[in-house]
């Protein structure tokens, strides 16, 4: 990349959405502009996990502002990514159609352990080069990640359905903090830590760090009232509750240092703390100024300069499920070819479906990890479900989606191709998965594939179809299935 560029990246959290626009040099990041609006998109999510009008429209505005600063930036250059609330709205998807067209650049949905990754990437390169173990916690809206690591490789990860305005709604519903509501918060949230103490608690870990708007608020209130000299302490902590019980009313909280928009999430952001301090031993912890965002940044420039986390984990999985990696270079090779002939018929982004299609030519055999037979939809499952470093959860259905596809019916997948460059993927995967049948290196003809119509034709040289028939035979049953999704597919002979 150019000595100098700009890089932006969109936290849209459960409590708050965050923008930091950064300039690249000598491959650090140093930042530019950040803005922030407290959007509260958990307060806006029903019972029974849809997500409010009011909320959406909400989060809509703030997008439309972001994407008035962010206009002019190339598309590679922003990561828009959306945490646990966009989890788990039943109505998401629509919102993100309305969001992405607010916006103007496309929203990935990370997973948990994704976005702890991610949390630990940004505060490890905010502190120190060190060898000691560190547990980074970051307490947001809607969860809470927690992390160990050591410079900048996460050892363990976790995330927890528990965040500050989730439980200031569920406990603390009208702003009033009585001493039962407290305590039932409390122990929620240490029944959800209990279960990650074997891995998280100390000695695990030398240093404990807090991340992100709660930890950040519960310091400033802590020192600003002198019940610390610095970051967040067990003792500091055990005064406040007093206090918050004391004055019954985040609303009436006589606290230095509290923000207005902290107060009505600062009860729930307490209560979860506190069982984080008693369940995983910690006495001290410091705080720091970068999170998600920053690791954004960072995961980004890794992208552009070709430290692609993504690719590491293909790597991973095709060593975890013994896949025959001479195969699946022959057909990653091939396929690229297959899908560079299309391309010169359609628009499509020739910097991200090479890839998508190379990774799945790498991994389209993981599935014989279980089973033979359904192969393809054990390799899918697989992809959709498993925890893939550096892949969002819509990078993952459609890894799986192109693997899923590879064979037999396309039936099973029309419902879920987006757009022609999809099908065109697909027919370059099957294609070159068909030509290298026999797994050896063969060599093939001189060939021509192009988009025609409504469909795909493939020229091939006479002579050599003459010779292969059982090639010729397949390609003839491949054109019947691409006839069953109502797209066209023929060989010509030359």
């Amino acid at each position: 990349m150019h000595e100098a560029s700009t890089l932006a990246a969109v936290d849209l959290g459960s409590n708050s959405f965050r923008l930091e626009v950064a300039r690249v040099v000598d491959h650090q990041i140093y930042p530019l502009d950040s803005l922030k609006e407290t959007v509260r998109l958990a307060a806006g999510l029903t019972d029974d996990k849809y997500l409010e009008a009011d909320a959406q429209e909400r989060a809509l505005a703030c997008l439309r502002r972001f994407g008035e600063r962010l206009r002019g930036l190339p598309r590679q250059a922003v990561r828009v990514v959306g945490t646990n609330t966009l989890r788990v709205a039943k109505n998401a998807p629509d919102f993100l159609d309305r969001a992405h067209a607010a916006l103007g650049f496309p929203i990935d949905i990370i997973a948990g352990r994704e976005e702890a990754r991610l949390i630990y990437l940004g505060v490890s390169h905010a502190l120190p080069p060190s060898d000691e173990k560190r547990l980074v916690v970051d307490i947001g809206g809607g969860s809470t990640e927690f992390i160990i690591g050591s410079r900048y490789t996460p050892l363990e990860m976790e995330s927890r359905y528990m965040g500050c305005v989730s439980y200031s709604r569920q406990f603390f519903p009208d702003g009033k903090i009585t001493k039962a509501a407290l305590e039932a918060a409390e122990l929620a949230a240490r029944t959800e830590i209990r279960n990650i103490t074997v891995d998280m608690a100390h000695p695990r870990w030398d240093k404990a760090i807090g991340s992100s708007g709660t930890a950040k608020a519960l310091s400033e209130v802590l020192v600003a009232n002198g019940l610390a000299d610095e970051g967040i302490t067990a003792d500091g902590l055990a005064q406040l509750r007093a206090i918050l019980l004391k004055a019954k009313d985040a609303a009436k909280l006589p606290l230095a240092g509290l923000k207005p928009d902290r107060i009505p999430v600062l009860p729930g952001g307490f209560a979860v703390m506190s069982a984080v301090f008693a369940e995983l031993g910690v006495e001290r912890m410091s705080v720091s100024d970068s999170a998600l965002r920053e690791g954004l940044l960072y995961d980004l420039l890794g992208r552009i300069e070709h430290h692609d986390t993504r690719d590491a984990t293909v790597r991973q999985f095709m060593k975890r499920y013994h896949v025959d990696r001479k195969q699946a270079m022959r057909v990653e090779e091939l396929s690229a070819a297959f899908l560079e002939h299309l391309a010169e018929g359609q628009p499509m982004d020739m910097s991200c479906a090479p890839q998508l299609l190379g990774w799945a030519a790498r991994l389209h055999e993981i599935g014989l990890a279980i089973a033979h037979n359904g192969y393809h939809k054990h390799g899918a499952y697989i992809i959709s479900n498993a925890d893939m470093p550096g892949f969002s959860r819509m990078d993952q259905a459609r890894l799986g989606m192109l693997v899923n596809a590879q064979r037999h019916s396309l039936g099973k997948v029309a419902p879920l191709v987006a757009d022609p460059a999809e099908w065109s993927m697909i027919l370059a995967l099957r294609l070159a998965i068909l030509f290298y049948r026999n797994r050896v290196d063969v060599q093939l003809p001189r060939f021509e594939l192009r988009i025609s119509g409504k469909g795909f034709t493939l020229r091939l040289d006479k002579a050599w179809l003459a010779q292969n028939l059982l090639v010729e035979t397949m390609l003839a049953a491949e054109a019947k299935e691409w006839k069953a999704v109502g797209v066209g597919f023929k060989v010509e002979g030359e």
